[in-house]
């Protein structure tokens, strides 16, 4: 979360919140998960201005895009209004990527303003990436941020 808050169900726990990116300028944290080598795949849509074709495509492929329709209405570049929804599939810090199988895009709302798709998936699996099992967390993370 970047936005919203969280806090109050922890405290309630008894725990402590950890949010590294709370409040954080959105658009330049966008660009910087982007710039680091995530590869965030954008999985639902329930915005004005997105629409199914826009469903599998990634971040960084609609960054454009998404400070177009911010500047046009507003439109939160990192999804924290429920505009989108993603998953990253790759970054850095992961020994594997994540490959998914059998995606089906489903249609939840036709509304001609700010339709609502999302995808479905059959299956996953997890796909090595090349020199990344000896490195540990700290030097994939030290990795991610050169």
């Amino acid at each position: 979360a970047v936005v919203s808050t969280q806090s109050t169900g922890c405290e309630r726990l008894g725990l402590v919140s950890i949010a590294p990116l709370w409040q954080r300028d959105q658009d330049p944290l966008l660009a910087e998960m982007i710039e680091s080598g995530f590869t965030i795949r954008i999985i639902k849509v329930a915005s004005i201005g997105l629409g199914r074709d826009h469903l599998g495509c990634t971040a960084d492929q609609l960054i454009g895009h998404f400070r177009g329709i911010n500047k046009k209405f507003g439109f939160n570049v990192c999804g924290e209004g429920g505009e989108y929804e993603s998953l990253v599939v790759d970054c850095p810090l992961f020994s594997h990527r994540l490959d998914l199988g059998g995606v089906r895009q489903v249609c939840h709302s036709a509304d001609d303003m700010a339709p609502v798709w999302f995808e479905t998936f059959e299956s996953f699996k997890l796909e090595e990436k090349p020199g990344v099992e000896e490195m540990g967390l700290g030097e994939r993370a030290a990795a991610a941020g050169s």
